[in-house]
C-alpha cells in the first residue's frame, strides 16, 4: 500500500474542492441568502451524491481491469486528456466569480439537501470527472480494485465535506474578500489550471 499516493489524493482533492466550480459557489450563494444551516443542508446533499458516482465508476472501471489491462491503460489516458481538456476550459473561461443573490422562494433544509443530492447525481460531469481522476491513485497491490474505489471515493467525499462546510460557516467572509479583491478570481482560475494539469501527468507518468 502507497500511502504516498494517499496524501498526493487528499492534497489533490483539496485543491480541487477549494477551487470554484458550481458546486462549492452553489454552497456560498445559499449560505449567503439563507444562511449557513441551509448552506451545510445542500453541502451533506451534494456529498451524499458522491456515493452514486463511485459506486458506479468502482464496478465500471473494475469489471474494465479485469478483462483487459491495455483498455484500462487507455481509460487512463483518456482520463488525463480530459484532465487537461479541462484545465484550458478553465483557462478560456472568464475570470469574475459570479454571486448571484436573487431572492427566491426560501427552501428548507431537507429540500435544499433534496435538492444537492439530485443536482450531483444528475450530473453526468461527476462520473465522467471520477473516471478520469480516480485510475491514477489505485494504491494497492493487495486490496480489490473495488475497495480502492470506494476508499478514494470517501477519502474525496471527507475532504470536500470538511472544504464546503468552512464554506458555508464562512460565507459572509469569503464573499465579502471575493467582491473586494479583483484578482482573487485569477489567482483561483491559475490553481484549477495547475491542479488539473498537475493530475493528468501524475496519471501518465
Amino acid at each position: 500500500m502507497s500511502y504516498e499516493i494517499l496524501i498526493s489524493f487528499i492534497i489533490a482533492s483539496f485543491a480541487l474542492a477549494f477551487s470554484p466550480g458550481p458546486d462549492n459557489i452553489f454552497v456560498l450563494t445559499q449560505s449567503i441568502v439563507n444562511g449557513k444551516k441551509y448552506g451545510l443542508a445542500t453541502v451533506f446533499g451534494l456529498i451524499t451524491g458522491c456515493l452514486v458516482h463511485t459506486t458506479l465508476v468502482a464496478f465500471g472501471i473494475s469489471a474494465m481491469i479485469k478483462a483487459n489491462e491495455n483498455l484500462f491503460f487507455s481509460i487512463k489516458l483518456l482520463g488525463a486528456i480530459y484532465l487537461i481538456y479541462l484545465a484550458y476550459k478553465v483557462f478560456v473561461s472568464d475570470v469574475t466569480i459570479s454571486l448571484s443573490l436573487a431572492i427566491n422562494e426560501k427552501k428548507t433544509t431537507k429540500q435544499l439537501f433534496k435538492q444537492g443530492f439530485v443536482m450531483n447525481v444528475l450530473n453526468p460531469k461527476v462520473s465522467i470527472f471520477f473516471l478520469a481522476f480516480f485510475p491514477g491513485f489505485l494504491f494497492s497491490d493487495v486490496l480489490s480494485t473495488i475497495a480502492q474505489f470506494y476508499i478514494l471515493g470517501l477519502l474525496f467525499m471527507v475532504v470536500s465535506l470538511l472544504v464546503f462546510s468552512v464554506i458555508a460557516i464562512l460565507a459572509g467572509t469569503i464573499s465579502r474578500e471575493i467582491k473586494q479583491n479583483s484578482n482573487i478570481g485569477v489567482y483561483l482560475k491559475w490553481m484549477q489550471i495547475i491542479v488539473f494539469v498537475a493530475i493528468a501527468i501524475f496519471i501518465l507518468v
